[in-house]
């Protein structure tokens, strides 16, 4: 008669331990639907400061039930990042650092997806008299011969590196006290333009984005040499297995399809009166080139 106690505190303690495992089971498998896929993408600062990726990636969140990281860098940097496989595929803006990328065997296939100009900006006393000049590199001879103060990004970005090319293309290795490398992303170096009366090379989208913080405008812009456009690029999954490549492919149907591409085309329109970028994946759509 004694033991019929300790059997019945055994009959519950073994209830519970079942019910605790059913119960620990349902949550799992619970966390375990509720868990979405994640797609790492690394992309320049200027495609996130404009805010297109606010408007292009929540649409494809939601059709494929998915959640998308977004790591805001420069050009130079994202590249890096795709090369150590730290992100599953990158949008950038440097076709020459591009085509290595994907020769060397990090990328797969560059995809065109928009492209918009590149502008040289400025107070509005333009003190280079700069203001009309039909070719960027000119316009940057003038800085230069003159000595106004010019903000450059320095942070190795494709804004960065197409100013090393035009200034390359002018013949001036710009340097002293009028020439300062911000190393910061586009926004920063307008608002230090903006705030020490200067000069920079901005791609339109960022400033147009912006530019009712600013006090700066556009002076040369619409040249051939300052045209800006932009790929994805999906990480090779033959040199990084881990990546997420179903996912990324539906990334690249997605803003390369009649959906993203729309998108790009519209964006900007409604809020700031004319589109930041135009896009490149499916003719037809943009009207500027």
């Amino acid at each position: 008669m004694k033991k019929a106690p300790v059997t019945f505190f055994l009959i519950v303690l073994v209830g519970m331990a079942v019910s605790y495992l059913i119960f620990s089971g349902i949550i799992l498998i619970l966390a375990g639907r509720g868990k979405r896929p994640q797609l790492t993408l690394a992309t320049t600062t200027s495609v996130q400061d404009s805010g297109l990726l606010d408007a292009l990636i929540p649409p494809f969140e939601t059709e494929n039930k998915c959640r998308v990281k977004v790591i805001a860098v420069g050009t130079g940097q994202a590249i890096r990042l795709a090369e150590e496989g730290n992100v599953d595929i990158i949008l950038v803006h440097a076709p020459a650092q591009e085509e290595m990328f994907v020769e060397e065997g990090y990328g797969v296939r560059r995809y065109s997806i928009m492209y918009n100009y590149f502008a040289i900006v400025g107070p509005e006393e333009d003190a280079a008299g700069i203001k009309g000049e039909r070719k960027g590199v000119k316009a940057l001879k003038k800085i230069a011969v003159s000595e106004s103060t010019f903000i450059s990004r320095g942070d190795d970005s494709g804004t960065h590196r197409k100013e090393r090319e035009l200034w390359s293309a002018a013949g001036v290795e710009p340097s002293g006290g009028w020439y300062t490398e911000a190393g910061t992303g586009m926004v920063g170096t307008l608002r230090i333009a903006n705030e020490r009366r200067a000069y920079t090379l901005t791609d339109r989208g960022t400033y147009l984005a912006h530019r009712k913080e600013l006090d700066l405008t556009i002076l040369v812009e619409e040249d051939e040499n300052l045209y800006n456009p932009y790929s994805i690029i999906p990480v090779s999954k033959e040199k990084y297995p881990h990546i997420n490549y179903q996912l990324v492919m539906k990334f690249v149907e997605f803003i390369t399809g009649v959906k993203g591409q729309n998108i790009i085309r519209a964006y900007g329109e409604k809020e700031y009166g004319v589109p930041l970028f135009f896009p490149l994946a499916i003719s037809g759509l943009s009207e500027d080139k």
